[in-house]
C-alpha cells in the first residue's frame, strides 16, 4: 500500500512539474497607462471646477472656469481706445481729402495762368506763385498721410494685444484634452491658481500598456504587432487570459528592474517591451501580468 501511495505522489510530482514547465510565461512585468497632468494655463480664481477623481471626462469637455474680470475689463479698455485712434485715424482722412481738394484748385488756376501766359496777357510770376503753391500742398499732404501710417500702426498694435487678452481668456476655460478617466485631483474650487499649477491628473484606461522585460535570446523571436497571451490573477489559484498586441520594443538594453521577482532574471540585461491590452474594467495601474508567446506568429 506504501508503495502505491509514494508512486502516485511520485507521478503526481511529475505532472506537476511537466504542467509548470508548460505554463511558463516569457516575461513578466506591471501595467500602466499614459498619464496626462492638466494644468492651468491662467492665473486667477479657479470660480468653477467640475471634476472628481475615477470620473469618465470626454475629449474637449469644459471642466471649470479661472476668473476673467480683470481681463475682459481690459480688453474693454483697449476698444474704447481703439476705438478713440480710429477717431483720429478718420480725421487724418478728412484733412487730406481737403488739402487734396485745394490741390485740384491750384491746378485748375495752374492751367488757366499758362493759357494766360501763352497769350502774353499774364506775367511769369503767377506761374512761379501756383507752382510753390502746389508744392506747399503736396508737403502737407505728405506729412498729413505720415501722421495717418503712425496711425495705423497703433491701431494694429492695439489689435495685437486685444487677440492676446482674447487668448488669455479663452485658455481661462479649463478644455479636457483626452477622453479617460481621472486618477488624480490636486485643486479644489475658489482656490487661486497660477499658469502651471497641476489641476487634475488623466489617463485612458480603456487600453491598457503591460510593460515586461524579454532576454537578448527572446528578442528575434518577437516583433510589433505581433499577439500574444496575457496572463493576469483571478484570483489566489486562478489565473486568466487576454489577448494583447506588441505595441513597443527598446532598442536599448537595461538591466531587469527590481519588480521582477525572480533574483536571477534580475541581474540579466533584458529589453523592454510593450503589449497593449484592451481594457475590459478590471485592469488597474500597476496589477501584475505576464505573456506567453503565441508561437505560430514568432519570426523566424
Amino acid at each position: 500500500m506504501k508503495k502505491v501511495i509514494l508512486s502516485l505522489i511520485f507521478l503526481s510530482l511529475i505532472v506537476s512539474s511537466c504542467t509548470d514547465s508548460d505554463d511558463k510565461s516569457d516575461a513578466y512585468g506591471n501595467f500602466e497607462a499614459v498619464e496626462i497632468t492638466v494644468s492651468a494655463e491662467a492665473n486667477g480664481k479657479l470660480l468653477e471646477f467640475n471634476v472628481e477623481e475615477g470620473q469618465t471626462i470626454d475629449e474637449g469637455e469644459i471642466v471649470g472656469y479661472i476668473d476673467t474680470v480683470q481681463l475682459n475689463l481690459k480688453k474693454q479698455q483697449l476698444d474704447q481706445q481703439k476705438n478713440t485712434v480710429r477717431t483720429k485715424y478718420n480725421n487724418v482722412f478728412s484733412q487730406v481729402s481737403v488739402l487734396q481738394q485745394e490741390k485740384n484748385n491750384a491746378l485748375i488756376e495752374k492751367n488757366r495762368i499758362e493759357k494766360l501766359i501763352k497769350d502774353e496777357a499774364a506775367p511769369e510770376k503767377q506761374l512761379d506763385d501756383i507752382n510753390a503753391r502746389i508744392n506747399v500742398i503736396d508737403k502737407q499732404i505728405a506729412s498729413v498721410q505720415s501722421q495717418n501710417s503712425t496711425t495705423f500702426q497703433e491701431v494694429k498694435t492695439i489689435d495685437t494685444q486685444i487677440d492676446q487678452l482674447t487668448d488669455q481668456i479663452n485658455k481661462s476655460e479649463i478644455t479636457n484634452p483626452i477622453k479617460g478617466t481621472v486618477l488624480i485631483r490636486f485643486s479644489e474650487p475658489s482656490e487661486i491658481v497660477n499658469y502651471g499649477k497641476p489641476l487634475y491628473k488623466i489617463a485612458d484606461l480603456s487600453i491598457m500598456e503591460l510593460r515586461v522585460y524579454v532576454s537578448g535570446d527572446q528578442l528575434p523571436s518577437i516583433k510589433i504587432g505581433q499577439e500574444v497571451t496575457v496572463i493576469v490573477d483571478k484570483n489566489k489559484e486562478e489565473n486568466r487570459t487576454l489577448k494583447g498586441t506588441i505595441s513597443w520594443i527598446s532598442s536599448k538594453a537595461e538591466f531587469t528592474p527590481k519588480i521582477i521577482q525572480t533574483k536571477e532574471e534580475r541581474v540579466n540585461l533584458v529589453y523592454a517591451v510593450k503589449v497593449s491590452v484592451n481594457n475590459d474594467g478590471t485592469l488597474k495601474i500597476g496589477m501584475p501580468g505576464e505573456i506567453m508567446f503565441n508561437m505560430n506568429q514568432k519570426s523566424e
